[in-house]
């Protein structure tokens, strides 16, 4: 069994973590994808991305089952995915041979990344002057990646793509806990603001795991 975590941070908020173990065949005799699918799926050529793929839908099938949703996974126009006839959003993530994925009654974006030191050089692509004054000296790549993780999971939770993550999606400044911890982020383009608590947590294998999900309380007119 490879199902690493699965905890309700609230009454109909749910997620679940899973280390990749299983043969691709065993993913295949669990789902039964779509004719869509199934193209899509024989199209990715590396056998790792193939694996991180179906674990990933695998995983929501999972979640949907233990919170009574119907399991059709479908794309929208954007290519962010959804569960057909049922009013829960989702939100997926793969890296590194684990995968998470989310299911919430708002919009939620779920990311996982394993901690790499090649970030430091990404970090002006994706950090405004205010997020990068605030960086750590300790803790600086696991800071770095926190920061990635909750504009990922803000990108995903949005989910119309055509973000820049330095203007469009300010994170607000805070001190990185190793143990575990919260921030908050906003998504802002347009005539569309909205605010999106943040949680975050670090696993064994130097895994970052970090998940968002939109307030109640939605800006946009």
């Amino acid at each position: 069994m490879a199902l690493m975590h699965l905890d309700s941070i609230a009454a109909d908020i749910h997620l679940a973590f899973w280390k990749i173990e299983e043969p691709e065949e065993w993913f295949l005799q669990q789902l039964a994808l779509s004719p869509l699918e199934q193209a899509e799926h024989v199209k990715i050529v590396a056998a790792g991305r193939r694996m991180e793929w179906l674990a990933a839908r695998h995983l929501v099938r999972v979640l949907a089952w233990n919170t009574g949703e119907p399991y059709i996974f479908q794309k929208d126009g954007y290519g962010k995915p959804y569960l057909l006839n049922s009013g829960k959003h989702i939100s997926i993530s793969h890296s590194h041979g684990v995968c998470a994925a989310m299911i919430a009654p708002l919009p939620c974006g779920i990311d996982v990344q394993k901690i790499v030191g090649k970030i430091e050089r990404l970090a002006p692509r994706f950090l405004n002057e205010t997020e990068m004054a605030c960086i750590t000296t300790d803790h600086k790549l696991l800071h770095l990646h926190l920061f990635w993780g909750a504009k990922e999971s803000l990108y995903k939770a949005y989910g119309r793509k055509e973000l820049d993550f330095r203007e469009h999606i300010p994170i607000a400044p805070f001190i990185p806990n190793p143990a575990g911890g919260t921030c908050s982020g906003r998504v802002c383009k347009d005539d569309f603001e909205a605010d999106f608590d943040i949680r975050y947590a670090v696993s064994e294998g130097d895994f970052v795991w970090v998940y968002a999900v939109q307030r109640m309380e939605k800006l946009a007119r």
